[in-house]
């Protein structure tokens, strides 16, 4: 005999109730009982499961574990690779030669603004976790050498790229939600960047600079290097790092690549001989590979390290990449347990026709769904497929719907939010400093993001 539910599974407001189960349970487990994250994310999600009928209840490790599956499958490789790139490039010396290139241009005092800008033009071609891992450990680096702004480095490059990854296609989410409301997509590009950049500026630079007066984040281990091997970095002279091309070259190479597939899926569709290629080696897999390829070069060519050396150096940094790997797929598994309960659709519903107009209610959905469930792509997504068919009410371009769409789908990222993994333990952040920088930087990019979409679209409605 088959049980598909069991007396601990709840009927009627199930998906309420594993909303509530999950909150309380992550709160106690990490916050109360300070459990390594990656256990408390693993309860949390068997707990939500457990409370909803919407999963058999003999099924629900399994369904974890397959949610966990494709999360890491999804971001595995990359993470690992991004451990290597990291731990490559503050100890040949790179990422320093980078800040100091930076530093020529803007000036001693003004690093934050050149992270902000390859953060903001990056992460329009390439997925934003890829986009931190590239430019966390220049933010390392950074804060090595300077001392002090830390929290308006990580601010700055967390707030630029998640702002182009929710507003300016060929993004996936926004390009997604562009198709679903057929929205034209040079409008939506030009649009984004529109409202996008002054989000970004208040989120990134704005706020930035107001949390760093009032938070000093210091240095920490991560990603297999120790503050001890950054701080020998700064004394290290100019003459003896290694060039500046060489140094952003494994970043320029993940861009590139990742760059080309979408300018090609873009441009020219997805089912052409060139889109075969550029999917290949633009994939996030590959891409990170090779640039992960270039960064180990250039650290065993500065190094006096023998080959077996070299070896342990670089399985140190895979073993503090697999622990991040395994704490981002949890985080976005128990999301996906959060959305198998059907939390997300149960705020959705609730608020599709509370009265406010189009673009406002958009964003209510979609920041709805986001919040409780984690993930933006599904946040867009769901949302995009609930506003389609009111498109032809709308007074203003598309566009402007896409937009409230994408700021609604970023704000407050959380426990159940991969990025927020991502940024915590790559950044080498505690949890109240990522609820501090991370997490308040992205509710002001939800928040300015509506504001500054519903002001433009008043002033120019492109109707």
């Amino acid at each position: 005999m088959t049980f598909t539910t069991v007396p601990m599974q709840l009927g009627g407001e199930a998906p309420l109730v594993s909303l509530v189960v999950g909150i309380i349970v992550i709160v106690l487990l990490l916050v109360v009982l300070d459990l390594p994250p990656f256990i408390a994310l693993v309860l949390s999600g068997f707990a939500v499961g457990t409370v909803t009928p919407a999963i058999a209840f003999g099924d629900v490790p399994g369904e974890y574990a397959t949610a966990f599956g494709d999360g890491m499958a999804g971001i595995g490789i990359p993470i690992l690779m991004a451990a290597v790139i990291g731990k490559s490039m503050v100890e040949s010396g790179a990422a320093d030669r980078i800040v100091r290139g930076f530093t020529a241009l803007f000036g001693e005092d003004r690093t934050e603004l050149s992270l902000f800008g390859s953060s903001f033009v990056i992460a329009i071609p390439v997925f934003f976790d890829n986009v931190f891992y590239l430019l966390a450990p220049l933010a390392r680096a950074a804060r090595s050498r300077t001392g002090k702004n830390y929290a308006l480095f990580i601010v700055a490059v967390g707030a630029a790229g998640a702002v182009t990854h929710g507003f300016v296609p060929p993004t996936p989410g926004p390009l997604l939600a562009a198709n679903e409301l057929d929205a034209n997509l040079g409008s939506t590009i030009l649009i984004g960047l529109l409202t996008g950049l002054p989000t970004a500026i208040i989120a990134g630079l704005g706020y930035g600079y107001w949390i760093n007066r009032r938070l000093d984040i210091p240095l920490r281990d991560a990603m297999g290097t120790t503050v001890d091997e950054l701080e020998e970095k700064v004394d290290t002279p100019t003459s003896a790092l290694p060039g500046l091309f060489e140094s952003a070259l494994p970043i320029l190479l993940a861009v590139l690549l990742v760059g080309a597939n979408t300018g090609v899926e873009t441009f020219l569709g997805g089912d052409t001989t060139a889109a075969s290629f550029t999917n290949y080696i633009g994939d996030p897999n590959f891409a990170l590979t090779i640039a992960a390829l270039a960064a180990a070069f250039t650290f065993y060519r500065v190094s006096e390290f023998t080959s077996e050396t070299f070896s342990d150096e670089l399985t140190e940094a895979l073993k503090s990449g697999g622990n991040i790997a395994a704490i981002t797929a949890a985080g976005g598994a128990f999301g996906a347990m959060l959305a198998a309960a059907g939390a997300g659709e149960y705020i959705a519903g609730g608020l599709e026709n509370i009265g406010l107009g189009l673009l406002v209610t958009a964003w209510v959905i979609a920041a709805g769904v986001r919040v409780v469930q984690g993930s933006a792509t599904v946040a867009i997504v769901t949302t995009a497929g609930i506003m389609a068919p009111f498109t032809g009410e709308l007074t203003v371009n598309t566009a402007y719907l896409v937009m409230v769409i994408g700021a609604g789908a970023t704000f407050c990222s959380w426990y159940n939010d991969s990025g927020f993994w991502i940024v915590k333990e790559i950044g080498g952040l505690t949890q109240a400093e990522t609820l501090k920088t991370w997490t308040a930087a992205t509710i002001l990019i939800g928040v300015c993001g509506l504001l500054i979409t519903l002001a433009f679209s008043t002033v120019l409605p492109l109707a």
